[in-house]
Parts: structure tokens; sequence; C-alpha cells
């Protein structure tokens, strides 16, 4: 059997970077950027009032108190938006508002509480320092000034940045784009009646929103049966639109395992559907029927289809891969080492994925509810995985185990 650190190799291996492209603002929020920008501009680009109050000559109002108000006649009116330069003159106020540009020849500006608020002539009872509540061109970025770095997650607060700049799109690396295909003659959609036999398709739903939860644009094809031409009919319409392709299903040694028939050695060629699937077996629980390869130039994993199986496989080779060819930073979930509350056996030969739950100071853990791969009540209610070694056959309560935290990364 494949180990499972090879078989991580080999799917990494596929799942690769698409070029960099535009995005507008609106649109780049949680991607990567793909290039440094740099500031085409300062930041404020003109000198500009912090307050609303009046434009002075700050020696025009160094005896003003509230017992001696200085007197000055206002001059002009400047509201924010203003465009027209103007020039204040010794001895007179300029009526001013936040962010309005402050005149040539004013040295501070007064908020209008430490005067009468009057707009013909003024009454100033306080003085003012050279500078006072002036935001100064350039203060905040100077222009060329590389102000947002390759590799960082693009936040509200970059974005605002960048439409303060004048920026209208930033290049990042983009999402990939990710089908997943849930196949089974068995599956119905929920909400539908349920025959005898019958069971509701839950894999797709899983594993797109395992997907999506690592970053990825997602899309579902329809559910496919047994049929092995309906499958590959499937996989001809959306293969050429993604990047990746996930099938659950259909892998395991049994007869009607659709995706082996459809994609595994000596299946019939055709145009839409050539490339290399190899279907193999990892030496871990559960999930350990597996295949990886490509539908012609598509990179296509093909997990188990009973559900613990099919999200532990996404959670062991395929999350990671996925977030780090979207750059995004930290793409491994959190793994840490856990004192076990309790005895375990595990299968000698195989990697054992259990699922537990971690204390709330992380520093001990306890595995929850049995080992089989059908159990998904219990996987939607831990926060871990218990990583237990091939050649680890037993625990004891007490001892060290590493643990994949699922809560968080």
């Amino acid at each position: 059997m494949r180990s499972v650190d090879e078989h991580r190799r080999v799917v990494a291996a596929l799942i690769t970077s698409r070029p960099p492209v535009a995005v507008s603002l609106a649109d780049a929020l949680g991607l990567v950027l793909a290039e440094d920008v740099a500031a085409p501009l300062s930041l404020p680009g003109f000198d500009n009032s912090a307050m609303d109050g009046y434009a002075v000559v700050a020696d025009d109002i160094a005896e003003a108190s509230d017992a001696t108000p200085v007197l000055l006649p206002v001059a002009e009116d400047i509201p924010a938006g203003r465009t027209d330069p103007l020039t204040l003159k010794p001895g007179t106020a300029h009526r001013i508002m936040t962010g309005a540009p402050v005149p040539s020849g004013a040295t501070a500006v007064v908020p209008v509480e430490a005067t009468d608020g009057a707009t013909d002539t003024v009454a100033i009872r306080a003085t003012a320092k050279p500078g006072q509540h002036i935001r100064r061109a350039g203060e905040d970025v100077e222009a060329g000034t590389t102000v947002l770095r390759a590799g960082q997650v693009v936040t509200p607060a970059m974005l605002g940045l960048a439409a303060a700049l004048g920026f209208g799109e930033l290049d990042v690396v983009p999402r990939q784009r990710v089908l997943v295909l849930s196949t089974g003659s068995e599956l119905v959609a929920p909400g539908t009646p349920l025959k005898p036999g019958q069971i509701y398709e839950s894999n797709a739903v899983m594993l797109a929103a395992a997907a999506k939860d690592a970053g990825a644009l997602v899309s579902t094809a329809p559910m496919s049966s047994d049929d092995v031409e309906e499958f590959r009919a499937v996989l001809d319409r959306h293969a050429e639109d993604a990047d990746l392709i996930i099938t659950t299903g259909g892998v395991s040694a049994g007869a009607y395992e659709v995706v082996k028939d459809a994609l595994g050695a000596g299946r019939p060629a055709t145009s839409g559907l050539d490339g290399e699937v190899e279907f193999v077996k990892v030496a871990m629980q559960p999930g350990m029927p597996q295949g990886a390869g490509r539908i012609g130039t598509t990179p296509i994993v093909t997990l188990p289809g009973n559900p613990v199986s099919a999200l532990v496989s996404f959670e062991v080779f395929i999350r990671a891969p996925l977030r780090a060819a979207m750059g995004l930073p930290h793409p491994e979930r959190p793994r840490l080492t856990a004192e076990l509350k309790e005895d375990l056996t595990s299968p000698r030969g195989k990697r054992q994925f259990r699922r537990g739950v971690l204390d709330p100071d992380r520093s001990g853990v306890t595995s929850y509810g049995p080992p089989a791969s059908h159990h998904l009540r219990w996987l939607a209610s831990a926060n871990c995985l218990l990583e237990i070694d091939e050649d680890v056959a037993e625990l004891a309560a007490g001892s060290p185990v590493q643990v994949w935290d699922l809560s968080s990364g």
C-alpha cells in the first residue's frame, strides 16, 4: 500500500497556482496579493484641516482668551471639496471644514468650539500653536512608497488604502475553481422522498463546503449514477472549467465502482477524457481507497464514498495544497501534541485518524465515537483529528498524541 505521506506528495504535485489576475476591489477581499503595491500619490494629497473651525495665522491670535477674544473678519468659506487655490491674509480668518484644503498663508486651524462660530467676524477665544489641526501632505503615505506586499491576504483596511490611492483593481492570486462530483445510484437529493435502498446524498454538500471553507470557488455537478457513460458525460461537460475535480465514491474494490471503471486502466479513450488516473490503496484508516491524476490537463482527486472517509481524506490530502495554490498563509491545519485521556487501539500498518475532542485549554484530548467510516454524527461534533502512526497498535491513557486542530486554521 502507498503511505499517507507519499499520497500527500502525489496530490500536492497536482494542485498548482493559477496565473495572477487583476480583480476589482469589490472582489479582492480574502485573496492574496500577487504583486507589491506602490503608492502613485501621497496621502494626504494636500494640506487639509483636521477639524471644523477657522484657518488663521497663529501669531494673530497669540493673545486670545475667554476674557479677551480676538476678533477676525471671515474672508472665505472653505467646504471640503473646494478646488480653487486660496490665500489667507494676515489679520483675517477662513471658515474651514474637516478635510478641506488649508489656504496658503494659514499656519493653524482653531476648532469651532473655541469660537463663537460666526460667519462674518469671528470671536476666537483660544490660542493655537503653528501646525495645530493641520494634516500635512504626505504625512500618512509618500508617493512611491511600497504600502502593500505580495503575499498579504487582502483585508478591508487594505482595500480602503488601495481605494484612497486611486486603485480600481489589485493583482491577486485567483481562487482555485473546484468541481465536486458525487457518484452512486443509491443517492437522492435531500428533500426527495426516499425509496427502499436509497440514501440522501451528503458528500458533495460536505466536500463543497470544505473546499469553500479552504478558500476555493466551488461548483457541484449533478449527481451521477453507477453508469459509466453517464459519469463520463458529466465529467466531459464540466471538467474544462475547473482547476481541480474532486469525486467521491466509486473507487473501492467491488463491482459498480463507476469512477475506477470510467477512469482506470483499460478504459476506452475519448478526446475529452484523455489523461491518467492512478487508483491506489493508502495505508490509513479511514480512507484507504484513493485515486489521483488528470483528466486532460485538469487535476482530479477521487475520494472514497463513506462520508467520514471522504472528509478525512479531504483534510489529509487536499486542503493544504489547495490553500497553498491560492497563496494563503498557514495552509496546514494547526498541529499540536496533547495528552490522551483514555486507552486506544489502532490497526498496525495503517495510520489512523480518529475523531476527537480537545480540552478547552488544548492540553488533553479524548477520542470521540467509533472509528468506522460511516459514523458521521461523531465527526460533526468533533473539533480535532487524532493522528496515530502506522507502527502504533496501542496507546495508553496519558500518552502524548498528535492532534490536528479542526477548529482553527
